[in-house]
């Protein structure tokens, strides 16, 4: 029920795809996406919240985690399938992993009021950071 004066956006349903082994091979939009929008996303607190967690080549960002592994080099120990993947839900890799599934609406715990129902990301997103994590060589 929305509030008078406010309208309630539908959001659009989640792209269906298919996990093959460890990787998700085709892209969630049918498209490539933008390698700097994807470093846009990864390196903002707000959006991607990538820097919680990982450190990587991001001098103008202060203070980046260390509780994941290092985005450095990311192109080269993961395919973009196996990328996209981790971040569309990571716990099928890792089913006991802290990362977030961020193009998932079911079967989570702990979700903020803002994201239920919602992935953190778009396809589109997604396909963004994949494109930029996939140029990630060291």
């Amino acid at each position: 029920m929305a509030l008078a004066g406010t309208v309630a956006l539908a959001e659009p349903p989640l792209q269906p795809y298919a996990v093959v082994g460890d990787s998700i091979p085709r892209p969630l939009t049918g498209q490539p996406g933008d390698p700097d929008a994807g470093r846009r996303i990864v390196a903002d607190r707000q959006e991607g919240l990538c820097l919680l967690c990982h450190s990587g080549p991001f001098p103008e960002q202060p203070l980046q985690g260390d509780l994941a592994p290092a985005l450095d080099g990311a192109g080269e120990r993961w395919s973009s399938g196996q990328l996209r993947l981790r971040i569309v839900d990571a716990r099928r890799v890792s089913p006991g992993t802290i990362m977030p599934s961020y193009y998932r609406t079911q079967g989570l715990v702990q979700v903020a009021p803002a994201f239920v129902g919602r992935p953190i990301l778009t396809a589109e997103q997604i396909e963004d950071v994949v494109a930029y994590l996939a140029t990630l060589r060291r």
